[in-house]
């Protein structure tokens, strides 16, 4: 699932407003607004600022993969 997505449902399960985030972190609406439904890719700069604003870690929204696998 993208990270994105992961944040907006976060969002959704705590009752932040998407609004509220835009204003907090000073990431354009309609900007926040595609990168939380999987449209937009955010910057690594927009997530760190993402997270800083709800209180959680960088790892929170991270899923591990698993290393790529050679083929010989």
């Amino acid at each position: 699932m993208d990270i994105g997505i992961r944040i907006r449902d976060y969002l959704e399960s705590n009752g932040i407003k998407q609004v509220w985030l835009s204003e907090k972190t000073h990431i354009a609406m309609p900007k926040l607004n595609l990168s939380l439904n999987g449209k937009r890719r955010l910057s690594f700069e927009e997530y760190q600022t993402i997270c800083w604003a709800i209180g959680v870690g960088v790892d929170t929204f991270l899923e591990a993969k698993p290393p790529a696998v050679e083929v010989h």
